[in-house]
């Protein structure tokens, strides 16, 4: 529609708090989507100092400590990044269901961006081509949906 206010928000860490909470388990992966993630708000002119990162035992945590960061107050943001593998056994619909669905709990309850940046995949290959280093690193990603939600709920106001 022509002539309709368009709000959008910007790539921009500068004066931005952001947290990152990410899961140990499948560190191997885990760590390159954190890497990702630092990258891409050092990209964007985020300050070290304005960066929180913790780290939990999986991604089954990831919820709870997502809604903690959120609720204090203190962060613009937060983007969740962990990796869950499908396996032989239900564990990954449990594990890979809860986290989505209590960190969209999480955002809606503290009316903090959230950023689901947990890759569900079939397999290590999947997880390894999502989690490579440069364009298409889905932490990096979470970290500019993060950067760009902020920036919409700062236009947005209280």
């Amino acid at each position: 529609m022509s002539g309709a206010r368009l709000l959008e928000g910007q790539l921009e860490a500068r004066g931005r708090k952001v947290a990152v909470v990410a899961a140990r388990f499948n560190d191997f992966i885990v760590a390159s989507l954190l890497k990702g993630a630092q990258t891409a708000w050092a990209r964007h002119g985020g300050a070290l100092e304005d960066l929180l990162v913790v780290r939990v035992p999986g991604a089954f945590e990831l919820p709870v400590t997502a809604r903690k960061l959120a609720a204090s107050g203190r962060y613009d943001a937060v983007v969740a990044l962990g990796c869950v593998i499908r396996g032989g056994t239900p564990h990954f619909e449990y594990v890979a269901g809860e986290c989505a669905g209590g960190l969209q709990r999480a955002a809606l309850e503290t009316l903090v961006p959230i950023i689901f940046g947990v890759l569900t995949v079939e397999t290590v290959e999947q997880a390894i081509e999502r989690a490579a280093t440069g364009e298409g690193n889905k932490g990096g990603e979470a970290m500019e949906a993060a950067l760009e939600m902020a920036g919409v709920f700062a236009e947005l106001g209280s």
